[in-house]
């Protein structure tokens, strides 16, 4: 039994309605994750200029043939705006907009004027240029999840190659007058790349949906949620197997009488703080050093390929930034301190354990020596509030 065009139409049409009502309903597995919903919306207009072009090839009615085109240009500018939110995690209604606009403003009036062939030039070449760009979204996007973000660009690209190349016969002919719908070899290969490739976009685009859940999950798990930097477990998952030699660092730091702080202003105001010092520890560090919060006012910075000397200035720089940071509540402004404990590893190579816990002791005796000092572990040097280092 022969299938005939309009049967294919119908089968893309209700697929295709299919897998936009499946990536609604993962949307709804976890709302914020929009561009699920934003393509899913740019299938449904896709699909119902499907179903328009479908009666178009029946019955050449111009409102048929102006109805696709309109559904056409919404629907895969909605496609595009939805790589873009997947890529740049905001939506962008002008670009929904501009295009419908423009496409409409380009190939409506052919078709009014009995030129529409001209017409199905336009909208396959707008076509092309938006599944493109759609393309190039998912592949700029390539190093999250490299496989289902190529395969999804490519699929995109090989559907804009298809309406190229209905484009390119139309103009190839001549055929700017047609009467009816384009009736070509390239169509048919349009029709059947559109019904290989959209499901395959479908899949990947739920697999691109379930893998960022999982990292959404995975980063909560090792986040700490009032600062953003890692916590305690992160921390020490990242580094319990090293060995830390004399040329690695671990600077604690503790905000000095913080619970005060709680008690006169607020704990709204304690988080206030732990979050600018959060801010202040973040700044000037290189991409190899790790920053962690290791529970209530206490924070870690382990520093790699570093000495005693550069270390104790990295503190010391810290230390003075946060000191002198005026932090203002309700037309009150105070200042807060910090006291800081510096340990290195050992030529023979030490636990992480062992290095962090030589850090906290010389952060003590930071503590018991006044506060708002630095402690180097083992060689016990002390900064004072003015800079000068003395001999414990």
């Amino acid at each position: 039994m022969q299938i005939d065009y309009n049967s294919l139409l119908l089968a893309l049409g209700i697929s295709t309605t299919c897998l936009a009502l499946m990536l609604v309903g993962s949307w709804f597995s976890r709302r914020p994750e929009t561009f699920l919903l934003i393509l899913s919306a740019g299938l449904g207009f896709a699909v119902a200029g499907i179903f328009c072009y479908g009666a178009y090839v029946d019955t050449p009615r111009l409102i048929f043939a102006i109805l696709t085109h309109v559904l056409y240009y919404i629907g895969f500018s909605t496609i595009w705006a939805a790589g873009y939110q997947y890529r740049m995690r905001r939506f962008s209604t002008a670009r929904i907009l501009l295009v419908s606009l423009a496409g409409s403003a380009a190939s409506i009036p052919a078709l009014l004027a009995g030129y529409d062939g001209l017409a199905f030039m336009v909208v396959n070449i707008v076509i092309t240029v938006l599944l493109m760009l759609t393309a190039r979204e998912y592949w700029l996007s390539r190093h999250e999840a490299p496989l289902p973000l190529n395969g999804i660009a490519a699929l995109y690209a090989l559907m804009a190659m298809s309406f190229a190349l209905c484009a390119a016969i139309l103009i190839w002919n001549g055929e700017f007058v047609l009467g009816h719908a384009p009736n070509n070899w390239a169509e048919n290969v349009n029709l059947a790349i559109c019904i290989a490739a959209a499901p395959g976009i479908c899949a990947l685009s739920l697999a691109l949906h379930q893998w960022r859940r999982a990292t959404y999950h995975r980063l909560e798990a090792i986040t700490d949620p009032l600062t953003g930097l890692l916590n305690r477990r992160a921390l020490f998952d990242l580094h319990r197997h090293h060995s830390f030699g004399p040329s690695m660092a671990v600077i604690v730091f503790d905000i000095d009488r913080f619970k005060a702080v709680n008690d006169q202003h607020g704990h709204a105001t304690g988080d206030l703080v732990l979050k600018l010092f959060a801010e202040e520890l973040s700044i000037g560090l290189r991409a190899s050093d790790t920053v962690a919060r290791l529970g209530g006012e206490e924070f870690a910075v382990v520093l790699d390929n570093t000495l005693s000397g550069p270390a104790e200035q990295i503190a010391e720089r810290i230390r003075c930034a946060f000191a002198g940071r005026e932090i203002t509540v309700d037309g009150k402004s105070f200042a807060c301190t910090v006291s800081v404990g510096i340990a290195l590893g050992t030529v023979a190579g030490l636990g992480f354990d062992s290095v962090l816990s030589a850090a906290d002791k010389a952060l003590y005796a930071a503590k018991s020596k006044g506060r708002n000092r630095i402690e180097v572990a083992a060689h016990l040097h002390t900064v004072s509030p003015s800079g000068s280092r003395t001999a414990a």
